[in-house]
C-alpha cells in the first residue's frame, strides 16, 4: 500500500560524506514523521534522526553536528546528509515513515535498507 525506496548508500572513506534519500509512494493521506534508523552488525536497530510534521528534529547523540535530516514535503521524500563519516557509522540504514490515513490513524512503514560502509 505504501512503499519506501531508499538510495544513496555505498562505500566511503573515513571523513567523507554521503546523502541518503527515501521516497514514499502509494496510498498516502499525510505523513506524521519521517526518519532514519540504522543497524550495525551485532547491534539493535536504533534511531539516527527524525523530523515530525511540525518540523521538530531529533538526532542520536553520536551523529549530532555531523548528520542533517531534511524533507521535501511535496515529494514525500526525506534525506539524510552524512558528513565526517567514521567506521562506527557503518550499518544498514533504514528509512521510516509514519503515515496518516484518511481516518487519521497512523501506520509505520520501513524502507528496504541501504548499506553504508565507512573504511578507515
Amino acid at each position: 500500500q505504501v512503499q519506501l525506496v531508499e538510495s544513496g548508500g555505498g562505500l566511503v572513506q573515513a571523513g567523507g560524506s554521503l546523502r541518503l534519500s527515501c521516497a514514499a509512494s502509494g496510498s498516502i493521506f499525510s505523513i506524521a514523521s519521517m526518519g532514519w534508523y540504522r543497524q550495525a552488525p551485532g547491534k539493535q536497530r536504533a534511531l539516527v534522526a527524525s523530523v515530525t510534521t511540525e518540523g521538530r528534529l531529533s538526532y542520536a547523540e553520536s551523529v549530532k553536528g555531523r548528520f542533517t535530516i531534511s524533507r521535501d514535503i511535496a515529494k514525500n521524500t526525506v534525506y539524510l546528509q552524512m558528513n565526517s563519516l567514521n567506521p562506527e557509522d557503518t550499518a544498514v540504514y533504514y528509512c521510516n515513515v509514519m503515515v496518516l490515513d484518511v481516518k487519521r490513524y497512523v501506520f509505520g512503514y520501513w524502507g528496504q535498507g541501504t548499506q553504508v560502509t565507512v573504511s578507515s
